[in-house]
Parts: structure tokens; sequence; C-alpha cells
């Protein structure tokens, strides 16, 4: 007979390689980077303003006249999704920023923003529409500005949930019905509202409801 220490060890190794596993299952995403504007996920964007591509890959955008359109939906059929933004609001940046918005010709709509307390940080805020929307926001999840980070929007065909760096935040039920075709905006709300102030670095796009283990952290 084993012993326990044995037995322990075993479970221990039986655990590694189920998540091991879990995490081989888990698809590449669709990875959008800023380092050349006249490009962004294969398309050529519009480019609203003159936004400023940093020489670490981030993109700059000053929070009064600059953002991206891009004429392409990279979740244009996908009933399950994560959608990963890593961004750094600045400290005097303005109170609601819509960072990220996604919408098709049939009005299905999704949003990643954020919103800002002077002096004391920011909030996430998500929203799904398709008929019904769903808004998940919490005013006393704050989280530092000035500083990284990765927000995060998964949707399993039924539940949506938000996250911060893979931590999470909110949930709730919500129909949403796979999007056809349509535009992303970064920066700014794709009717050129809510302007965004700080910088983002990389989106990505998940066809699957990522568990929050295999979600991004900040840098």
């Amino acid at each position: 007979m084993s012993s326990p220490r044995l037995r322990l060890a075993a479970a221990f190794a039986l655990t590694c390689a189920a998540l091991a596993a879990a995490r081989a299952d888990t698809p590449s995403p669709l990875v959008w980077t800023f380092r050349d504007l006249r490009a962004v996920g294969g398309s050529v964007p519009e480019v609203l303003g003159s936004p400023q591509v940093l020489p670490d890959g981030a993109v700059h955008f000053n929070g009064v006249d600059q953002g991206l359109v891009v004429p392409a939906n990279p979740i244009s059929g996908w009933s399950r999704f994560t959608v990963a933004v890593l961004f750094r609001p600045e400290d005097d940046a303005p109170e609601a920023q819509r960072f990220l918005h996604i919408e098709d010709p049939d009005g299905r709509r999704l949003t990643v923003e954020d919103r800002v307390v002077k002096g004391k940080g920011w909030y996430m805020d998500t929203f799904l529409l398709s008929g019904k929307g769903r808004t998940l926001i919490d005013p006393a999840k704050l989280h530092p500005l000035g500083r990284w980070a990765w927000g995060e929007l998964v949707y399993d065909g039924r539940l949506m949930r938000s996250y911060v760096d893979g931590v999470p935040e909110l949930s709730g039920e919500v129909a949403f019905a796979p999007m056809a075709g349509g535009r992303t905006s970064v920066g700014v709300r794709l009717n050129r509202v809510y302007w965004f102030k700080g910088e983002i670095r990389e989106v990505r796009f998940y066809p699957a409801a990522l568990a929050p283990a295999d979600l991004p952290r900040a840098p």
C-alpha cells in the first residue's frame, strides 16, 4: 500500500496535468496591437485626430479628439467569447471613457469602459446589448489610476462576466445573439463621444469563454 505522502504526490501530479491539459485547450486569441496605425487587426482604420504610438508599442489617446475606427468586427459570428483590453487610464482622464466599442448593423453592441473618480481610482463598466442589454458596473470596485490593467469581458452563451487582471468583478445573465459584421472603435465610442485619455497596448479576442486562470494579467 502506498504511503500518504506518495498518494498526495500522485494527486498533485494529476491536478497539474489536468490544469495543463485545460490550458492547452485554450484557443489562441486574435490579437490587435497598435505599433502601426496604418493597419490594425488586418484592416485599415480611420484615424481620428493624431493618437501617438509610443516606443513600447502602446497608443496614447488625449481624451479629447483621438481614436481609431476599425472597419471589422473580430467577434462576428461567435456565440461565446472573451475580450481583453490592456490599458492604462491617466490620473486626469475624463470621468466616462468608452475605450472599446463593437457594434453590428443590427445594433448588437459590446463595450468595455471605465469610470474615473478623481483622486481615487477607476472602476469597470462592461455592456452587452442584443434586444435587451446588460450592464456590469460597481463604483465600489476601484482600481489605481496610472497603472496597466487588463479589463476583461467573458460571455459563455448565457452568463456575462467581468474581470480585472483575471480577478472576478461582476456577472449576470443576458441573451446575446452572435453579431453579424460591423465596426470596432478604440479610444472612443463609435459615435465619437466619451473619449479615452491614456494608453492602450493590446486587445485580445478569444472564441471561447475563458476560465479566470486563463485570463491575462497586467505586466
